[in-house]
């Protein structure tokens, strides 16, 4: 008897030939996410489920499926994730730490230069047809801004290790613990409170997970106090911010410019999210710039969080802990206990 994995989207064929070793898998081969209601249904006789950031899990799902002994994510940050429930179900939760940091922040710094040197209105313009130099579309550059960085955590970190290459008049992170002083000075940030950074930076890259804590922290209230200069990027969590309240600030000119790799109608586990991204910002085509959460989107990144995924689902099933285990779940489920 084998275990079954399911895999809730396509991947990369060594992936499935590392599971297919040990498990018969049951995978999603579409590019469109089955809905929550088709994983349920597919995992009601399934040990493992190989999810991805379009799943969420929660008790309800885990007791539709008995036989689930892990679930292991092929991403970094796990907020769709129920980790005391999977806890109390006994079932193993796992995630990939660390190998999304270094292309999510090449694509932060990405979408920043973007937005304030107008790449993207740049290029409609030339498509619409272009006769040579005018005196138009003047951005602005990072070289002498005021950058900021909330979040420190690793991706935070690897931000603002590129954004130090930029010739920043200031760099500031805000973050609830401050990093140890050695690592301030490698990085050449200070730290500021939240309304310090709002207010003080030209561009403010969001790199937070998303919590009770950090859900719409920026949202009117903080807005108010941003500089009119100000342009946001948002490369951690989409319900981070308040993208109602983001629309009405570019309408309103109180900022200058936004960009997303990441939506708040992405948070599956969020009952009240969005269902889809707030009409004003997709209408601004000149001060928005926007990417399907392209984070970790780089052939090789994909096919390593795969397989660190795989392995984390494979060590569970037998009877190892996982590398990048997020819970110890006790009293484990049995292998292949009754369904």
């Amino acid at each position: 008897m084998r275990p079954k994995v399911v895999v809730t989207n396509p991947v990369f064929p060594e992936t499935i030939e590392l599971l297919r070793k040990h498990c018969d898998v049951d995978i999603n081969p579409s590019p469109e996410p089955w809905p929550a209601v088709e994983v349920r249904r597919r995992c009601s006789d399934a040990d493992a489920l190989l999810a991805f950031m379009t799943d969420s899990v929660d008790a309800g799902l885990l007791e539709a499926c008995p036989r689930l002994k892990v679930v292991a994510c092929a991403l970094k940050g796990w907020d769709n994730f129920d980790v005391e429930a999977c806890t109390r179900a006994g079932v193993w939760l796992t995630a990939v730490p660390d190998l999304l940091t270094e292309p999510t922040a090449e694509l932060a710094v990405g979408l920043a230069i973007g937005l304030c040197r107008n790449v993207l209105a740049g290029d409609r313009a030339v498509r619409a047809g272009f006769d040579g130099w005018r005196a138009r579309m003047y951005g602005s550059g990072l070289y002498g801004s005021v950058l900021g960085v909330a979040g420190m955590g690793k991706v935070g970190q690897a931000v603002t290790r590129r954004l130090k290459g930029f010739g920043a008049r200031e760099l500031l992170y805000f973050d609830e613990q401050a990093l140890p002083a050695a690592l301030e000075v490698e990085l050449g940030a200070r730290r500021v409170s939240w309304e310090t950074l709002v207010s003080r930076s030209d561009v403010l890259i969001l790199a937070l997970p998303l919590t009770p804590g950090t859900r719409h922290l920026l949202d009117d209230e903080a807005l108010a106090t941003a500089r009119p200069g100000l342009r946001i990027v948002n490369a951690g969590r989409g319900s981070v911010v308040d993208e109602a309240a983001v629309a009405d600030a570019l309408a309103g000119g109180r900022i200058a410019g936004y960009a997303a790799d990441v939506f708040e109608m992405e948070d599956w586990a969020l009952d009240d999210r969005p269902q889809r991204i707030a009409t004003g910002l997709l209408a601004d085509g000149n001060r928005t710039l926007f990417t399907p959460h392209l984070g970790s989107g780089v052939v090789d990144t994909r096919r390593q969080i795969e397989a660190a995924a795989a392995h984390n689902l494979l060590a569970a099933l037998e009877g190892r802990v996982p590398p990048d285990a997020i819970n110890r779940p006790e009293p484990l489920r049995s292998l292949y206990a009754a369904g």
